[in-house]
């Protein structure tokens, strides 16, 4: 069974990355080994357990609908503006800061192809009229899109913290170094490569693209909004504790409020957003969840997961490549690192003790390479909207992005062993 079960998981990664419809695949996969295994009605348990999990489901829902009313209401354009405004000062900074500020905002917009629509869209054309190069100039939003690691409303930091039976902010602090590092590669590595591609701001190619950009009026109360909710996690988080605790549903709640309140836009629309956005995070997000959940009770009832476990045993450096390479390199040929991520997290990272790791470490660490895999992957689709907005080829964009983050990896793996 083990057999048969290792050739269903290579169709399965064929199919993801053929960018089958995710979720299918893994419902699938996970269905047919329990057929194997002659238990299928437990991989049907699997699925509806994971519908109503505790935590994930209030925690991602609750994110996504506060995201779509800072759309609704135009705040993430105003921060956005805001702090492009502020980078347009300082030429000199103009690639390894539009880096920070992609990765910035994206712990405040957590969805990756949506940061990298909101900010690009500003973004990428004021770095062109500043003549720099349009690959390059997608490149800098594509190298800060794993900014998301540290948000709460990122589908993995609640599911290890589930795991680990810890908050959501215990999780996403336990790997704030690690994610900082990579920032600083990311941005150093594109400063690097734009310096020796000559590709970096050009007055005759300034002069070729034509007049500066339409004035954004930005208004700075607007523009604080989508980060008050953050700001309250991290007040009431553990570590800091100078408010009472929040959590996640109570935070969101209070910034799509506070929007309703800066903008004084329709409530009526705002409640649609809202509540939109908790849909589509439940059918998207929530979906992969369930679809993985499935998929990892297949590993476990043909027996892959025992014997993965027991290899693994074997050699803490085992556990450490798995969970790093894994991810990956998934990521880099499906463009997605979720897939990857959430089966290995609910498959392998319970086990995390038996390797010499904890829960949370082996958790982010599955996290951030699954990321760092999916900002440098051409078929990504925040890179596809990237190459839109710059008018390029997605490849172009990945060839700038390649070398920070294969670095960047090498950097995590070091730091997650010596922990």
């Amino acid at each position: 069974m083990i057999w048969i079960g290792g050739f269903i998981i290579i169709l399965t990664l064929a199919a993801i990355i053929k960018r089958y419809e995710t979720r299918l695949v893994l419902f699938l996969a996970g269905l047919a080994m329990a057929l194997v295994a002659g238990r299928p009605l437990e991989a049907m348990d699997a699925f509806a357990k994971a519908m109503v999990n505790q935590g994930l489901v209030t925690t991602i829902c609750t994110v996504m609908g506060f995201s779509y009313v800072m759309k609704t209401t135009g705040c993430d354009s105003h921060l956005v503006n805001c702090l492009t405004s502020l980078l347009k000062r300082v030429k000199f900074l103009l690639i390894p800061g539009s880096v920070a500020l992609t990765w910035v905002l994206n712990i405040a917009l957590p969805s990756t192809a949506g940061c990298a629509a909101a900010v690009g869209a500003v973004l990428i054309p004021m770095l062109v009229r500043s003549g720099v190069h349009p690959a390059m100039a997608a490149a800098c939003v594509m190298g800060g899109t794993f900014g998301s690691t540290l948000s709460p409303g990122l589908v993995h930091n609640p599911f290890v913290a589930k795991l680990a039976n810890v908050d959501v902010m215990t999780v996403i602090a336990g790997h704030t170094p690690a994610v900082f590092a990579a920032l600083v590669i990311s941005a150093a590595s594109l400063t690097t490569v734009c310096y020796f591609r000559q590709e970096g701001p050009s007055a005759q190619r300034a002069a070729a693209f034509g007049a500066d950009e339409e004035k954004f009026k930005v208004n700075p109360v607007k523009a604080a909004v989508p980060v008050v909710p953050l700001a309250l996690l991290v007040l009431g988080s553990k570590m800091v504790g100078v408010i009472p605790p929040v959590t996640v549903p109570q935070a969101m709640l209070m910034g799509a409020m506070l929007g309703f309140v800066v903008t004084w836009q329709d409530p009526q629309e705002i409640s649609r957003s809202f509540f939109k956005g908790m849909g589509e995070s439940y059918a998207e997000i929530i979906g992969i969840i369930i679809a993985a959940a499935v998929f990892t009770q297949g590993l476990e009832i043909i027996g892959l997961t025992g014997a993965l476990i027991e290899k693994m045993k074997q050699s803490e450096d085992i556990a450490l490549y798995a969970a790093s390479f894994g991810p990956y390199l998934l990521a880099i040929l499906s463009g997605s690192g979720d897939a990857a991520a959430l089966a290995f997290n609910g498959a392998v990272t319970p086990h995390a003790v038996q390797f010499g790791f904890t829960i949370t470490d082996m958790g982010s660490l599955a996290t951030i390479s699954g990321a760092l895999g999916r900002t440098m992957s051409p078929v990504a689709g925040a890179t596809i909207v990237c190459a839109t907005l710059a008018a390029v080829s997605p490849i172009e964009i990945a060839k700038r992005t390649a070398p920070g983050m294969g670095i960047a990896l090498i950097a995590m793996i070091i730091i997650f062993a010596m922990k």
